[in-house]
């Protein structure tokens, strides 16, 4: 049998396979996204499924994964088990689907105000054109030729435009003359010049359309995560957003991480898929804003994206490779304009695409949008920016000078290496509170829980602590506690008992849960402390920390400082900003000077590199420790734990 088929459950999605496929590759074409932290390496273990009816052909690789029992009742893991030559039925466990996570749309711009030029929305003529959107449109009423005025009708537009911009010398693409006389003459010389304004010494009218249109342009913005992509559809006459889509990016079948993409897209598997993948995502939001909106893609004549450095070259096809390994050297970390139908992004064929420049390989163009989002760079006092996730990047600065480093955090914010993690999806336990013998919980959805996500992490653990049920090291110390169970001669505390479960199994945490979320949270403290002390500043000195992305609007403030996530500073200095790459991105879109200053952001930026600085490792092994095991950082954590403890010894 040279094809079988495969019945996937529950959905009962069909799919035919090829012998020899993975049933990961298989469930992929069928739309079907199975978890999938390693990229199909086979060291992650989160692709459980289950084979119901025929034969398949399981690599001795997941052994580590499975036991006897396992494969006694049918489990493999989809990325190591392949078809053999017998239809197949397989069931896919809900612990092991990637249902369609929580996504962060929303987005503030908190500082940065752009002059008031920036509101009109047509130069006539303007003083301030850099305020004015990458693409503008300019409507012509251009007198007929005459015989002592026959000048081409190319300069014909130039000089009307001439009338409207000022001096400013325009240029025009070639693609501008192709039918441009029978265009003018067909609409009784009135027609409508897209003016792109991305470079201010060099405007290039990018279309000429006939009759008014001036009204209809539009753009578009694009958060390019390595988890989720947002878009928004922005109205770049009125400013107006027209809507706002989210999607789990399908890249995340190849690879959880942009290490695991970089490793796939370097070795068996190539650029392209990955390529076509975060493409293909970012074309489906654009198809589902238009739809709503009532916007044809032909009006769209600008895209602005930012991303994470190995982000941005997958999107732009170029080759990440060299980002992985030392000494850390990407293609470019300031990207030429492309054609929309270059990248292969759903516009107007004259529109024109700008990525957002990065800093550093592992501090990317979304770091830079949110710098500019929260506008830490126009003020004096000190602040700094976190955007928490498997790599986290800080920036420490003022209007005068930034600083910015990248640490390695892991997966365990997600939900990655814990028993029963799982990323922010419906039925993720996202809050946590122990309330004496009781353990209240909410989930995503409000539904039936089957894991816990890292907030859910974040708050057991903290309540953990302040109830004394596990020491600052992390170890259960009350074992007598009705959540605390022992599996395996091993304590574990139960959040969610299986009678209230998805899955009929417990959500429970473990000791090494609680061991990889503390080496996750000393990383990013370490992180920030280094770059702090290297200036001779502590926290103290801040001012305000930012705290950006889909991770921090779910944190609770008071618990993440209790475990030695965010420095003990007032509570109102912290504050959530939201998707702040997006906001970015907006600015940029809206305002030539916005996309000057971004340039002016990613090249003030200094990058320092922990690896080589031996002082982040005395500091990250001092914060393995809940919070610090310097408690003199956490003054208001100490008292709390102090009171807490004496509110029990008088009971």
């Amino acid at each position: 049998m040279s094809s079988v088929e495969i019945v996937f459950e529950p959905s009962q999605k069909t799919v035919t396979a090829k012998r020899g496929e993975t049933i990961f590759e298989a469930a992929s074409r069928a739309g079907i996204e199975i978890e999938n932290l390693c990229g199909g390496q086979g060291v992650c273990g989160r692709c459980r499924v289950k084979v119901l009816r025929g034969k398949v052909e399981r690599s001795s690789h997941s052994l580590g994964f499975l036991d006897k029992k396992d494969l006694d009742e049918g489990y493999g893991l989809a990325c190591l088990t392949t078809v053999a030559d017998q239809d197949l039925e397989i069931f896919i466990p809900a612990q092991s689907s990637s249902e369609q996570e929580q996504i962060l749309t929303a987005d503030r711009v908190l500082r940065y105000e752009a002059p008031q030029a920036m509101e009109k929305t047509s130069p006539a003529p303007a003083t301030t054109p850099q305020y004015f959107p990458l693409v503008i449109k300019f409507y012509l009423e251009l007198p007929e030729p005459t015989l002592t005025d026959n000048i081409s009708d190319l300069e014909r537009i130039f000089r009307e435009l001439h009338k409207k911009m000022g001096d400013t010398q325009v240029f025009a693409d070639f693609s501008c003359l192709n039918s441009l006389a029978a265009c003018l003459r067909q609409n009784q010389w009135k027609a409508t010049a897209a003016v792109h304004l991305g470079n201010l010494a060099c405007p290039v009218i990018v279309a000429i359309e006939g009759g008014n249109t001036s009204m209809r342009t539009f753009g578009v913005a694009i958060d390019v995560g390595t988890t989720t992509i947002v878009a928004q559809l922005i109205n770049l006459k009125t400013r107006e957003i027209m809507g706002v889509e989210g999607s789990h990016n399908i890249q995340a079948r190849y690879g959880e991480d942009v290490i695991s993409r970089m490793i796939f897209a370097c070795g068996r598997g190539g650029i392209k898929p990955l390529n076509d993948a975060v493409v293909g995502t970012i074309n489906s939001l654009i198809d589902s804003l238009i739809q709503k909106s009532s916007v044809s893609s032909d009006e769209i004549y600008c895209l602005v994206a930012a991303g994470n450095t190995t982000m941005t070259h997958l999107l732009l096809g170029l080759e990440p490779c060299p980002i992985r390994v030392e000494p850390y050297v990407p293609t470019a970390t300031r990207f030429p304009k492309v054609s929309a139908p270059r990248v292969g992004l759903r516009a107007n064929p004259k529109a024109v695409v700008h990525c957002i420049p990065c800093v550093s390989s592992y501090v990317g163009g979304d770091i830079a949008a949110g710098v500019l989002a929260c506008g830490m760079n126009d003020h004096q006092q000190l602040s700094a920016l976190m955007d928490v996730g498997t790599n986290g990047e800080i920036v420490v600065g003022n209007s005068e000078w930034l600083v910015c480093c990248s640490a390695s955090a892991g997966p365990a914010f997600e939900g990655g290496g814990a028993k029963c993690g799982m990323r922010a999806v419906r039925g993720a336990i996202e809050s946590v509170r122990i309330e004496g013998q009781k353990v209240l919980y909410a989930t995503i959805g409000q539904a039936r829980p089957r894991g816990v996500c890292g907030s859910g992490l974040i708050d057991v653990i903290s309540e953990m602590l302040q109830a004394s049920i596990i020491d600052q090291s992390g170890k259960f110390t009350d074992l007598e506690h009705p959540a605390v169970q022992m599996v395996e001669d091993r304590p574990e505390f139960v959040i969610a008992p299986g009678t209230e479960t998805q899955t009929g199994q417990p959500v429970s945490v473990t000791e090494d849960d609680i061991g990889n979320l503390i080496k996750s949270k000393a990383a990013i403290l370490a992180a920030m402390k280094v770059l702090l002390e290297s200036l001779g500043m502590s926290f103290r000195d801040l001012h305000k920390i930012y705290v950006a992305g889909g991770f921090g609007a779910h944190l609770d403030i008071e618990k993440a400082v209790i475990i030695g996530l965010l420095p003990d500073i007032p509570k109102e200095r912290i504050e959530f900003i939201g998707n702040s790459s997006l906001a970015g991105a907006r600015l940029a879109l809206l305002s030539v000077h916005a996309l000057r200053k971004l340039e002016s952001i990613a090249r003030q930026m200094t990058y320092f590199e922990l690896s080589v600085r031996p002082e982040f490792m005395n500091e990250f092994v001092a914060a393995l420790f809940l919070p610090h095991t310097q408690m003199e950082l956490f003054p208001t954590v100490g008292e709390k734990l102090t009171q807490r403890a004496k509110n029990r010894a008088l009971r």
